[in-house]
């Protein structure tokens, strides 16, 4: 297993460039044409492996046979970036206003093809690994789109993987996690109509930002009031959008909701009061409001068997001490979860140290981190597909 690291070490400057090309040059969710491209141009660079591409919208399948193993696995990593606007000086910085990867998924891609130039030259292995490069996380689209357009009947699989790094955890560390991991996640838009007007003239017009005002602090009651102290939920308000000037009253107003459960009652319970809440609020102010609702949520959960195992090989990998079988959960969400729904599997996390938050402006994948993500791919194929 040293062979494994000390080979991907030597990769690492390999893996960097990848991980500054896609840094550089972010799509967000479901807009990945070039981010794509690119791995598919790089994937292609490798021998004898098999690429399709087009799955789901942008998605990436990339097949490596070797021996005559009838077992195949999964391994998946995300590559969409985010809509904000990234503040940290770095030689990798994103060259687009307002976009940027602060989740880490450059990072993701670029272990996954660090794997697959690994395995695709070695082939240490008896059955097939299916690299599974998917667009659109951050959105919940891209998992649902690839397993509508046929994602495990053109590409079956006995098992599939995932894998996030994580600030807060240990650098480098791997952390698995049993059963229920990560939150159900439902990302709703409510536009809020009034009548818009001259900013001095409120009795003539009705203001759709005071109803909406009003509704992001009722929205606040709906956990702290509904939902067990026990359980977990979240209801957040990330978007307010409304007008352009402040001397006018705006006709509509939009804000966009992240609300995240961990039960079908919960979700449930939470869901209904947030459609009251929004009827009746822009009611009393005089609004209407439509609810446009996104992906169903779906509740990340780790299959116990494979966890155990998964975590098994990362020991064997990496040693005793860098890996944790007790792992976090999170309100956080994940469209893997839409493919655990399918096949078995489990999903990890890396730890990335004490850096900024995903999500956050600042927020930095540590690329020390790379050439550890690409050994689990590795010792995970090998020790599965033996």
């Amino acid at each position: 297993m040293n062979a494994i690291i000390t080979r991907l070490e030597q990769d690492k400057s390999l893996m960097e460039t990848w991980f500054a090309h896609l840094h550089r040059t972010p799509e967000l969710s479901m807009q990945e044409e070039r981010t794509a491209a690119f791995i598919a141009d790089t994937l292609h660079s490798f021998p004898g492996v098999e690429v399709v591409t087009g799955v789901g919208g942008h998605g990436i399948v990339a097949s490596i046979t070797s021996g005559k193993g009838g077992k195949a696995i999964g391994l998946r990593a995300d590559f969409d970036a985010l809509p904000i606007q990234e503040v940290n000086d770095l030689p990798w910085k994103s060259q687009i206003p307002g976009r940027a990867h602060l989740c880490g998924h450059d990072g993701h891609t670029a272990m996954l093809l660090g794997a697959a130039q690994y395995l695709s030259e070695t082939r240490n292995f008896n059955g097939t690994v299916r690299m599974i490069f998917q667009p659109g996380e951050e959105t919940m689209q891209g998992g649902p789109a690839m397993i509508a357009d046929g994602l495990f009947e053109r590409f079956p699989v006995d098992a599939v993987f995932g894998m996030h790094n994580m600030p807060g955890l240990e650098k480098g560390k791997l952390y698995f996690t049993e059963g229920d991991t990560m939150a159900a996640v439902d990302n709703w838009e409510v536009e809020i109509t009034g009548k818009g007007g001259h900013g001095a003239f409120p009795e003539l017009a009705i203001d759709p930002v005071v109803a909406g005002a009003s509704l992001v602090m009722a929205l606040q009651t709906v956990v702290a009031r509904n939902v067990a102290p026990s359980h977990s939920a979240v209801v957040t308000v990330g978007a307010f959008q409304a007008g352009q000037a402040g001397n006018v009253i705006a006709q509509s107003a939009v804000l966009r909701l992240s609300i995240r459960t961990t039960t079908p009652q919960d979700r449930a319970v939470v869901l209904g009061n947030v459609r009251r809440l929004v009827a009746r609020q822009c009611e009393s102010f005089g609004c209407s409001a439509e609810i446009r609702e996104g992906v169903p949520g779906a509740v990340l959960t780790n299959d116990p068997e494979e966890t155990r195992k998964a975590a098994a090989i990362a020991r064997a990998a990496f040693g005793t001490d860098n890996v944790i079988d007790k792992g976090p959960t999170y309100l956080g969400s994940e469209d893997f979860a839409f493919m655990l729904q399918k096949c078995k599997g489990t999903y990890c996390f890396l730890g990335n140290g004490d850096t900024k938050f995903v999500h956050h402006p600042e927020y930095v994948l540590d690329p020390e981190i790379l050439p550890i993500g690409a050994a689990y791919w590795v010792a995970l194929t090998e020790a599965t597909l033996r």
